[in-house]
Formats: C-alpha cells, sequence, structure tokens
C-alpha cells in the first residue's frame, strides 16, 4: 500500500513540488486516510498501532517517491506517539484524532540556535505562573515551523542538564508564538524549515507531556524512533536511485555496447546493492530491538541511523556517478534524492553524535 501510494501520488509530483518549495498540505492528509498519520498511535484514537518494522518498511517506500515528504511524515508520526505514549488521557483524546488524520500538523522542537549536538544544554525557559507556563527562547531548524498546528517544545523548567528538560505543547495561535522566514534549504524543499519563538508564550499546565523533568528522556525516546525512520527514509532514496542506475546503464551505450556490459561498472553496482542489503538488515534489527524495548535498542538505532543515512547517501551519490553528467542535471531526478538525504546525516542527531551513543554503551558494557 506504501509502494502504491508513494508510485501513484508522490512520484509524479515530488519534482515540481521541489522546484516550487510546495508543502503538500492536501497528499499528507490523503497518506493518513491510508493510516500514515499514526502508524504507532493506538487505535482507541483513530491510530494505526502498528511497529517500528512496519514503520521502516513504510517509510523506505515512501521515500522512493518523495524523500522530503516522507521525511515529514516521520516527524508528524514521531510527535503523535510522544503524546500517545506520555500525554495525559485529556490530550490523547484532544489531540490524536486529529494528528491521525492530519488535520492537524505537528512539528518537533527539541534544537536551538546554541544547541543542536549537545541538546541538553537547551536555553528556553518555562516559568512556572500559576495555572501556566511563560515561555522564552527559540528553537532552529523546526520542520513545519509557522505552518504545523501543534509544536512539541522541550523547555527548561528547572535547573542545569537533561533533568531540569520538560516537554509543552504549543498551539499555533498563542500569544508570543512567533516563526522566522522559511529556510531556503539545500534539499528537503517540500516542506517549510523555520525559527519558532517565543515572548512571554503562556501555555496551560494541562499541555505538559509527562512529568517536569521528563522531557529530555522523552525526547531522547522519540528520537531512537526518528533514526530508524530517517534511516529508512535514506534506504528509500538509495535504492531508487539504485533502480534508476540499474536501468541507465542497461540504455546507455559508450565505445559500442550498453555500459552494463562492463566489469568494473557491474562490480561498483554489485557492492551499491550489497551495502544497501546489509544497512537495511540492521536497520530491521533495531527497529525489532525499539519494539522489543532490548536493553540496548538505543546503541542497535544510533547503528542503524549511522550507517543507513552514510550509506544511502553514497549509494546515491555513485547512482549521480554512474548517470554521468545527466545525473547532474534536474531532469534527471538523482539530483533530487542527492539534496534530500545529505540532511540525513545531520538531523536526528549527528553520526557522529551517533558514534559516540554508540562508543559510550559499548565502554559501558
Amino acid at each position: 500500500m506504501a509502494a502504491s501510494f508513494s508510485r501513484d501520488e508522490l512520484a509524479p509530483n515530488a519534482k515540481q513540488w521541489d522546484e516550487d518549495s510546495h508543502f503538500p498540505i492536501p497528499t499528507l492528509r490523503k497518506a493518513a486516510e491510508l493510516g500514515f498519520g499514526g502508524i504507532y498511535v493506538k487505535e482507541d484514537v483513530g491510530g494505526s498501532a502498528l511497529t517500528r518494522l512496519d514503520a521502516a518498511l513504510i517509510f523506505e517506500e515512501l521515500s522512493q517517491g518523495c524523500t522530503s515528504t516522507a521525511a515529514y511524515l516521520s516527524i508528524h508520526n514521531m510527535v503523535a506517539w510522544i503524546i500517545d505514549t506520555y500525554g495525559s488521557e485529556e490530550l490523547r483524546q484532544k489531540f490524536l484524532a486529529k494528528l491521525c488524520t492530519m488535520e492537524l500538523l505537528t512539528s518537533y522542537c527539541l534544537t536551538e540556535p546554541g544547541s543542536g549536538s549537545d541538546a541538553a544544554s537547551l536555553r528556553t525557559s518555562a516559568k512556572d505562573d500559576g495555572d501556566h507556563y511563560v515561555l522564552n527562547g527559540s528553537k532552529a531548524f523546526i520542520s513545519g515551523g509557522g505552518v504545523s498546528d501543534l509544536y512539541a517544545v522541550m523547555v527548561r523548567t528547572g535547573g542545569e542538564g537533561p533533568g531540569g528538560v520538560s516537554c509543552l505543547l504549543v498551539e499555533k495561535g498563542t500569544p508570543g508564538l512567533s516563526f522566522g522566514a522559511n529556510e531556503v534549504k539545500l534539499g528537503w524543499k517540500s516542506q517549510p524549515t523555520a525559527q519558532v519563538n517565543f515572548q512571554d508564550c503562556r501555555v496551560p499546565k494541562s499541555n505538559l507531556i509527562g512529568a517536569e523533568g521528563q522531557g529530555f528522556k522523552i525526547a531522547m525516546a522519540a528520537l531512537d524512533g526518528g533514526r530508524l525512520n530517517i534511516g529508512a527514509c535514506s534506504l528509500g532514496a538509495a535504492q531508487a536511485c539504485l533502480d534508476h542506475a540499474l536501468a541507465y546503464a542497461k540504455e546507455r551505450k559508450q565505445f559500442g555496447r550498453p555500459i552494463a556490459d562492463f566489469q568494473a561498472l557491474q562490480f561498483r553496482l554489485a557492492d551499491m546493492a550489497t551495502e544497501l542489503e546489509a544497512a537495511r538488515l540492521l536497520l530491521h534489527k533495531a527497529a525489532a530491538a525499539v519494539d522489543a524495548k532490548a536493553h540496548d535498542a538505543t546503541k542497535l538505532a544510533a547503528m542503524a541511523k549511522r550507517l543507513a543515512t552514510d550509506t544511502g547517501f553514497k549509494v546515491v551519490n555513485e547512482a549521480l556517478q554512474l548517470h554521468g553528467g545527466y545525473g547532474y542535471l534536474r531532469d534527471y531526478p538523482i539530483e533530487r534524492y542527492f539534496r534530500d538525504v545529505r540532511v540525513h546525516q545531520i538531523l536526528e542527531g549527528t553520526n557522529e553524535i551517533m558514534r559516540l551513543i554508540i562508543a559510550r554503551q559499548l565502554l559501558k558494557d
């Protein structure tokens, strides 16, 4: 189902969405009709109640059609999961049905202008003021910023470090909430990205997700799944580019023969397919571990994210090289995949941070 939706609804439009920096909200809502708006949300509020492994398969297929749009769907699902898993019953009933249909769109707000990889040093403050928190600060690089209806925001309600961080839901239209200009990006152009600003922004305490001080734990748990999804998006883009490269190699002739006849090119295609399959298998193992709440799930998710996004970019880059000058032209889709997958090595935790997570776990064990 994901593959057919990707082929029929995403792929034919991806080039134009990229060219126009168009956010395809009606198409996202069509995806939600198939259950892709709440993939691992419980069924009582309209979710699909699927597994992380199911999601990995879905996002790989969707990404073959439009990597940028699939990636936004991943972020939307991450916020829906946070509310479903840690939110009060009141918040679940208030928001999740509309998130599952994507009547409401969501954004995940962790990164700040001054805190990226060192997420626990975030400065956006939420001061206690009776029945409300008063927020001041900014979040950077927020997918859906300015367009989304609901923002899951990591804020500082306590002291320094991760123990002072809490998670609040901020609704669009709340006084004191504002947005920067839409960022002009290398890729991911079918989704808006903007700074999210808070100036004396009053948020009801009933919008607290989990308990005070639990926000960093919530953010990191959400990222385990987000890393799997973004890895799957890299695999989908890479598979699409490998398929294009295989077709091109059979058609393109040089020196009187199809270039697919040359052994050097055959070996490169073989390596691309092998490395892609290896990354896919690790990603699926990590997804199963997250589903099972295994003790090494975070380590495996970091391993899978690192390998899948690095391998995905490498395979896309090889496919571009095999297309020669044509790969560099916008007439062919390779350059769009190339631009879209590059950011996957940066977001949801840079691949350098993935190595740090893996090493710390190895040394602790």
